[in-house]
């Protein structure tokens, strides 16, 4: 990591990256196959990505408060229903090769890219939101357990669920997001740590560049000026899934 250019690279896409996953989602999708096309093993990128996202969603986390929302109580009973599955997660994705990782990361992006068009999470909620429901709990377990795994497209998912279970506007369903994704992170990133598969240097300067980027998305995240990022991520994230497969 030397190289200025790719120094320069990795900044960016963390900036981007920290951005897009607080103020819609899917910030992984350019920074796990960065990582990968950088040169680090599949499993490590995924375990380097943890750094990060715990940096960004303290960022996000302290800029939603300063910006007058915060239900720390809610967001900790929520977010106490991803670690179990995350945990679960983190150590099924050790035992996955790098190759099978990698289709699977690729196939993961392809549907990410379908969801931009279609996910519930994208359109705004209906005035006074909805009803919470108790299925927001199993939810959580299983988007606890993704998160662990994978990580990549988890903000849309997290979105639409908390948007049609627990009933919740597009601020605080962003609000909320940030802190669940912080507290099932926390254990994911010791399970990596503890086998060895985290670059500190990398992710710690990739965690500084998310941060920025998540604190600006957490002050905007509440506008509706996504739809022409979501479309240039699309070009994007093909290309990437592509070469995942081995297609080019």
């Amino acid at each position: 990591m030397t190289d200025p250019l790719k120094l320069l690279l990795l900044v960016g896409v963390g900036v981007a990256a920290g951005f897009l996953n607080v103020f819609a989602g899917g910030g992984s999708t350019l920074v796990l196959p960065t990582l990968i096309f950088m040169g680090l093993d599949a499993t490590v990128a995924n375990g380097t990505n943890r750094v990060a996202i715990v940096l960004q969603t303290i960022a996000a986390v302290l800029s939603f408060h300063n910006e007058g929302h915060s239900d720390v109580k809610r967001s900790l009973t929520l977010g106490a229903w991803t670690m179990p599955g995350a945990i679960a997660g983190a150590v099924v994705a050790q035992r996955v090769g790098g190759a099978l990782f990698e289709r699977i990361l690729g196939l993961v992006m392809i549907g990410v890219v379908l969801s931009m068009f279609a996910s519930p999470a994208s359109r705004p909620p209906a005035p006074g939101g909805g009803s919470r429901s108790w299925l927001v709990y199993p939810a959580m377990f299983a988007l606890g357990f993704y998160g662990g795994f994978i990580q990549v497209g988890i903000g849309f998912a997290l979105m639409a669920a908390l948007f049609h279970l627990e009933g919740a506007s597009l601020v605080r369903v962003n609000m909320h997001k940030v802190f669940i994704v912080l507290v099932y992170t926390l254990p994911a990133l010791a399970v990596f740590a503890w086998s060895g598969h985290v670059d500190w240097t990398i992710g710690l300067l990739l965690g500084c560049s998310n941060a920025c980027g998540s604190w600006w998305g957490a002050r905007l995240a509440v506008r509706r000026g996504d739809r022409l990022i979501r479309y240039l991520l699309v070009v994007a994230i093909v290309i990437m899934a592509l070469k995942l497969f081995g297609l080019f």
